[in-house]
């Protein structure tokens, strides 16, 4: 009897110290897509406090590969006991499980919504050299001149490219559009005049936009951008648009709901900081402070707003 005794206090704590070792282990974001980008850059201002809130190490782990999904589908089988959350955008959880018969993951059922972080807007913008300097004047011309409607998008189906579409529809434009291999090409073309109307993240634009070798004629959000309040909205132009995006993390479903409050809660905390949202800010990001419930109400209000586009559009990768 002694002995069984001592048998299950070595195995109680043996279990003690498994819970230890997972609660203390280095927490993984993985963000993927490559180092240097927007989503990359929340990541790693996010982990310059989480750290210290959760008392243990963050790092960020860049896992590129197939727009994303690469990551999304290594992740999605990841055991309870990994300390692990996916950043990702709609490109991940909203439009490739549309558009990929075979998408590798299922958004719902192999991961759970901690904590919404960023929002990003979209921008329609012309060559500075152009002297149209209202939306309504480009779409009277575009629609008096349809052969000319040409949009330009960083890459096909990209949400600046879903996007896009949802002004063309608007606005009555039967368009067209072109994707290119990344937003730099593009923008390249738009101030060289090879196309006519760029669409792409509002931060891409706005540099561009500030050197005048561009002009944003309207951003997408549902007020105007507090980094550029000179430049109007849709609806403020007479498009009744309203369109974001955005970055969030996920854990896989595997891992325990109180670990997943857990982390919830410390990220809320941080993006909540005054000081964590002027780093944001300075970074040309929005910071968001949300809760597993309201990441995913989010989340589906999103999909119920895009879905149709993304189908209606017919894109086949």
């Amino acid at each position: 009897m002694h002995r069984r005794h001592l048998l299950l206090a070595a195995g109680l704590a043996s279990m003690a110290g498994g819970v230890r070792a997972q609660g203390d282990a280095p927490l993984r974001i993985v963000v993927p897509y490559a180092a240097g980008g927007s989503s990359d850059r929340a990541a790693r201002l996010l982990t310059e406090k989480l750290g210290s809130k959760l008392g243990q190490p963050v790092v960020v782990e860049n896992r590129t590969g197939a727009g994303g999904r690469l990551a999304a589908q290594q992740l999605k089988n990841a055991p309870a006991s990994q300390n692990v959350l996916l950043l990702a955008n709609p490109a991940i959880m909203v439009v490739a499980p549309l558009v990929f018969k075979d998408n590798g993951y299922d958004p719902d059922k192999d991961f759970q919504p901690v904590s919404h972080i960023t929002d990003y807007e979209f921008g329609l913008a012309v060559a500075s050299a152009v002297p149209v300097k209202q939306l309504t004047h480009l779409l009277a011309w575009l629609r008096a001149n349809p052969a000319q409607a040409n949009f330009g998008v960083p890459a096909t189906g990209s949400l600046p490219h879903f996007f896009a579409l949802m002004t063309g529809q608007k606005a009555a434009v039967p368009a067209q559009v072109v994707g290119y291999r990344g937003s730099a090409p593009l923008i390249s073309d738009l101030i060289g005049g090879q196309i006519p109307v760029a669409f792409d993240t509002f931060d891409t634009l706005l540099p561009q936009h500030e050197g005048g070798k561009l002009r944003i004629l309207a951003s997408s959000g549902a007020r105007r951008s507090s980094f550029a309040p000179d430049i109007p909205t849709y609806k403020e132009s007479g498009l009744d648009l309203v369109a974001t995006g955005w970055n969030a993390l996920f854990a896989p479903a595997a891992m325990p709901r109180e670990q997943v409050r857990r982390l919830a809660a410390a990220i809320r905390d941080v993006m909540a900081d005054a000081d964590t949202q002027r780093q944001f800010v300075s970074a040309k990001m929005t910071p968001i402070a949300s809760t597993p419930a309201q990441t995913e109400a989010m989340l589906k209000g999103y999909r119920a707003q895009w879905a149709p586009v993304v189908r209606q559009s017919g894109y086949q990768p």
